[in-house]
């Protein structure tokens, strides 16, 4: 009973900070309000084994995963508002303060990676799924994974849009979640 009025609280919060973007399925945030379902479902399923066996493999990379999430995610966040400098200039209605950039942040983390907030959602699905593998966690981490992607090809057509072809440039020199990879 109460990982059912988590879930409901968890999405209660989700929605009202996604209204706007709920209302566009062609806004990133859309599809980012998929995966945060998702992930919020995984934690509260796998939240009893986050203790369990805690120096196991499975365990330490899960922490890993959880850790690499939050500093990506601070650090990620705090690029946008120093270096992107925020503007109420971009009147988008489904973007957060801290994603209205006035300026293409290309440095820190993002000269590595274009979607460093998402690439931080990656880590934390994944870490999440590691605590406890199963079917239904499978599902989610799957769907989690696939809204993220998707979310990053939205994000990316905003972008360009915006930016033009600063972005498409950028686009070229970095990767979307992980450094040198993808």
């Amino acid at each position: 009973m109460t990982e059912l009025i988590l879930f409901i609280a968890g999405t209660a919060f989700f929605t009202y900070v996604s209204r706007h973007a709920l209302r566009n399925p062609r806004s990133h945030g859309f599809w980012r309000f998929i995966a945060w379902e998702c992930m919020l479902g995984l934690v509260i399923l796998n939240f009893p084994m986050w203790t369990v066996d805690p120096f196991s493999p499975r365990q330490l990379v899960s922490w890993a995963l959880l850790a690499a999430s939050i500093t990506l995610a601070i650090h990620a966040v705090q690029m946008l508002k120093r270096i992107g400098r925020p503007s109420e200039q971009r009147a988008d209605a489904e973007l957060f303060a801290f994603e209205k950039t006035s300026s293409l942040v290309t440095s820190g983390v993002f000269r590595y990676i274009r979607h460093p907030m998402y690439a931080a959602l990656l880590y934390l699905a994944w870490g999440a799924f590691l605590k406890d593998v199963n079917a239904a966690t499978a599902i989610l981490t799957a769907v989690a994974s696939i809204a993220l992607f998707i979310t990053a090809l939205r994000d990316e057509a905003e972008c360009l849009a915006h930016f033009g072809e600063a972005y498409a440039g950028y686009m070229r020199t970095s990767k979307r979640f992980v450094p040198f990879i993808f």
